[in-house]
């Protein structure tokens, strides 16, 4: 059987590398808004004084490939030779069964390159590589001049193998879906209706929270993937952009492939039934008889949708904030909001579904940073709190909030928020308790406590503006988008 000659691999690598005679990337590339983490991958990428490999993960379609020919072009704009950079799609059917290190020197002979030159090489789609983190791990170590950078839609396989055998080599860089404040951005309408400044208040011209509002519900319709905000013909389709191009490539191929899944209709049935309740509190046991499955597979399948970046689990303390030894009942929430909606339909301002979706567009800010971890909710018997934040110093309840698509609670604060009032008393919550509500923004006072209250819309701005304004080592705290030293509080 005849073998793919070198030459059609080397014109194969010519065309994915248009710079080499152009000296620039695809414009659909330059022209596609950027991502607000471009800079800091652009940084990790850049930097050459650590021998590491970037390992940029996240899950599908929300950007990778477009930002790495962005970082091309920023590679370019600083006046890196052309002939320098190297980009190879490792799932290319010409390039299989080349190694990593072939194609490397396939470019690497193409331009004269010795072994000391200082390039920059990208792999993408590299989880279809067999053993790729070996391979890679090595390259970084035979060529302590080139800047590797590999990336892959698989997050769960790529973060497995990164870990177990890239300690010491690689750098992972998370890219998530977009925040709500990249999707105002992206849309073109951020400054318009409002430019926040953390510490210096909202801004929100309180004129234009139905337009706001009108905006955040276009969000968790279809906010969460770049190519849907940007491109029309993909929001009128979002059930086969998203179900079929998305979740049923992840769910049907990805997790199986990496852990063996035999079954893959029963993990699918399972993933949409947790994405019909998500920001629902569940418990195994329960799961279980629903689903009829047994309870070590559906602690398996929940492992296995986290690491795929589908879904996250929070766990819950009690009425003093104290955690569970046995951790029996937890809430799920889809990572991304707008997957429920491509899944059952799109919903609208007053559908019912719009509170547990307004959770969980918060919760997915959450997610994208590391404060995720201290985050719990708490229920009792005589109540409950959406969201806790326990401090990670002492494990004490730091901050506390609930989540409301209605303006009830700040109508009617005493009645409507007896378990929030309750909770913070109990456990000695130190900053004023929040209250995420459909347009009410102030504050009220409940006896000797003060509460705040915004929009939920205004609050996952807030996320995203932080995760911009504040890099995670100054500690912000990303409830309230602020650092922690000019947290409002109440003493105590």
């Amino acid at each position: 059987m005849r073998q793919v000659p070198e030459s059609e691999i080397k014109n194969r690598l010519a065309f994915d590398n248009p710079w080499w005679e152009e000296g620039a990337v695809d414009e659909r590339f330059r022209d596609w808004p950027r991502r607000a983490y471009f800079d800091g991958f652009v940084k990790l990428v850049t930097e050459t004084a650590v021998r590491r490999a970037v390992v940029l993960m996240g899950p599908r379609r929300v950007g990778k490939t477009v930002m790495i020919h962005q970082a091309v072009d920023h590679l370019l704009t600083d006046k890196v030779p052309a002939r320098n950079i190297f980009y190879v799609s490792v799932d290319t059917p010409v390039y299989t069964g080349l190694s990593l290190e072939t194609l490397l020197t396939y470019f690497q002979a193409i331009h004269g390159h010795a072994r000391g030159s200082v390039l920059y090489v990208f792999f993408d789609e590299i989880q279809y590589h067999k053993e790729w983190e070996v391979h890679l791990k090595s390259l970084v170590d035979s060529y302590p001049s080139i800047r590797f950078v590999a990336s892959g839609s698989s997050a769960a396989a790529l973060k497995l193998k990164s870990r177990e055998s890239g300690a010491g080599r690689f750098t992972d860089f998370m890219l998530p879906s977009l925040t709500f404040r990249e999707f105002l951005e992206f849309q073109g309408i951020r400054k318009e209706l409002m430019d926040l400044k953390l510490g210096h208040g909202t801004g929100l011209d309180s004129r234009k929270i139905d337009q706001f509002n009108s905006a955040f519900i276009d969000y968790l319709n279809f906010g969460g993937f770049p190519e849907a905000v940007v491109e029309k013909r993909v929001r009128e389709r979002m059930d086969r952009y998203i179900a079929d191009d998305i979740v049923d490539k992840v769910l049907l191929r990805d997790i199986p492939s990496l852990y063996g899944i035999a079954d893959v209709q029963e993990l699918k049935r399972f993933f949409t039934t947790l994405a019909y309740n998500t920001a629902q509190e569940v418990s195994i046991n329960e799961l279980s008889q629903t689903s009829q499955v047994a309870k070590n597979t559906l602690k398996k399948y929940l492992d296995y949708l986290e690491a795929a970046f589908l879904i996250a689990r929070i766990y819950r303390v009690d009425q003093n904030a104290r955690r569970f030894k046995k951790q029996n009942h937890f809430k799920v929430y889809l990572t991304n909001a707008c997957l429920r909606a491509a899944l059952f339909g799109a919903v609208g301002a007053d559908d019912p579904e719009m509170g547990p979706l307004a959770e969980t567009a918060l919760v997915g800010h959450f997610v994208q940073g590391r404060a995720f971890r201290w985050l719990h909710y708490a229920r009792w018997k005589a109540g409950e709190v959406d969201l806790v934040m326990l401090n990670p110093s002492t494990q004490r309840a730091f901050q506390a909030l609930e989540v409301k698509w209605s303006d009830r609670a700040f109508e009617n604060p005493r009645e409507s928020l007896r378990g929030l009032v309750e909770f913070c008393r109990k456990a000695k919550v130190p900053v004023d308790p929040m209250v995420c509500t459909r347009t009410a923004l102030g504050s009220k006072q409940v006896d000797d406590m003060e509460i705040r209250f915004m929009p939920v819309s205004v609050t996952c701005y807030l996320y995203g503006e932080a995760f911009v304004e504040w890099p995670l080592e100054q500690g912000f705290h990303p409830l309230s988008g602020l650092p922690f030293s000019n947290q409002p509080g109440r003493g105590g």
